[in-house]
């Protein structure tokens, strides 16, 4: 594997050789308006803060509405026509938008500046950027250690970029391409190491791992469906399997079988300071939609793998992770449902919206859930609103009414990017 730099809007120049950093894979493929760029706390409608300013955005049709974390109240409205999905871009600032024909930054306007033992923060109007990564089915995008991975299901290819710079337009690109295009997924360890799914666009089957030179060291074929991840502590990665999951690491895959015959984890939401991964659970594979009320938690430092029975069922925009490493599962009931993941134990539930049924369409808007900045945020569709929660205290101590009917949801803290 190579890295290099490419811009592709004219007038741009010359790549720049000093971010090639160990010379890893092809053209980044990105592109950006000589407006646009880091320095944006240079323009005139940047503004200096005392703190960090965290934002929340919500994707509805016709577009993104950009929020205050604290306050709830709008900072931004951008018109963006189709289905729209948002994704943490991996620098505190951005987030990538998947949307027709690419992975688009969509820069949320808060962010931060280290200069020596301080940070300065700064906070502009939010704005949909020119810089975008071509994908012909943009899939997921997982961000680790610095890095970002993007997956593009029509071609199999794999772009892992630093996460300071995912909004420039010349940034540097490792490439992979898969040997058959799949809906997969990809995540980069902080080695080089690259984990990425493997499959056909009739069959996903299994993972293999790639060294900082694109050499195979591990694969396993015993992970039918492949779908989602999640890394836990000591950089262990989890991919779910329509039988468990499989568990990568320190250079072994271990599998982790479900109790049931077929027993599919499909999304995972995980920390990188908890060894357990929490993740969806369904066992009906002749469903049109099943309402599943058990989840899965696994350790991943032995392979154990517990289910938890909830008093509702959920969707895959259920899943969070709190600060003290809670497993956090919004339910149909609408509560927010608590596990301590050590115990598998739910300890406790927290009333938030009314009651709501799952759409049979997964496009259709849904409440979802965002743990940010030391709290939680779930998204109400059939009241056009969003509220804040405390989950230590149980208290929603915010609420809002958006004007819009929220879909996907998702934010940032407007700190600095963790580098590789």
């Amino acid at each position: 594997m190579r890295r290099n730099t490419t811009r592709t809007a004219a007038g741009l120049g010359a790549a720049l050789s000093l971010f090639l950093l160990s010379a890893c894979a092809a053209d980044g493929g990105a592109s950006e308006s000589p407006s646009a760029g880091a320095d944006e706390h240079e323009a005139p409608d940047a503004t200096e803060m005392q703190s960090r300013t965290p934002r929340v955005a919500v994707t509805y049709d016709g577009g993104v509405l950009v929020l205050d974390a604290m306050s709830l109240e709008p900072v931004g409205d951008l018109a963006l026509e189709g289905f729209n999905r948002l994704n943490p871009a991996g620098d505190e600032r951005h987030l990538l938008v998947s949307t027709a024909g690419k992975f688009q930054a969509l820069d949320l306007g808060t962010w931060a500046e280290a200069h020596g033992d301080h940070s300065h923060y700064w906070t502009s109007e939010p704005r949909l950027t020119d810089v975008a990564y071509d994908a012909v089915e943009p899939g997921h995008v997982v961000v680790h250690e610095g890095r970002t991975a993007l997956f593009d299901d029509g071609t199999g290819e794999v772009r892992v970029i630093d996460s300071e710079h995912i909004a420039d337009a010349d940034a540097a690109a490792r490439e992979y391409t898969t040997p058959a295009p799949h809906h997969g997924v990809a995540v980069e360890l902080a080695d080089d190491t690259l984990v990425v799914s493997e499959g056909t666009e009739e069959a996903r089957t299994g993972i293999r791992v790639l060294d900082g030179d694109g050499k195979e060291i591990a694969a396993s074929d015993e992970c039918p469906g492949v779908h989602g991840e999640s890394v836990a502590a000591d950089e262990a990665v989890v991919i779910g399997c329509e039988d468990g999951a499989v568990v990568y690491k320190d250079g072994k895959i271990t599998k982790v079988d479900s109790p049931d015959s077929y027993g599919r984890i499909g999304n995972q939401a995980g920390t990188e300071e908890s060894p357990y991964v929490l993740g969806d659970y369904k066992t009906d594979k002749d469903a049109e939609l099943e309402r599943p009320t058990r989840v899965s938690i696994i350790d991943t430092r032995n392979g154990e793998h517990e289910l938890v029975e909830l008093p509702s069922s959920y969707t895959f925009r259920s899943l969070a992770r709190g600060d003290d490493g809670e497993a956090l599962v919004l339910g149909t009931d609408g509560q927010v449902h608590v596990i301590d993941p050590e115990s598998a134990k739910l300890t406790k539930s927290i009333p938030v919206i009314d009651e709501w049924e799952e759409p049979i369409e997964w496009q259709e808007p849904r409440p979802a859930i965002l743990a940010l900045d030391g709290s939680v945020y779930v998204t109400d569709p059939a009241t056009d609103s969003i509220h804040a929660i405390d989950i230590e205290s149980g208290e929603v101590w915010k609420s809002a009414e958006l004007g819009v009917t929220p879909n996907e949801l998702s934010g940032v803290l407007g700190t600095e990017a963790h580098t590789h």
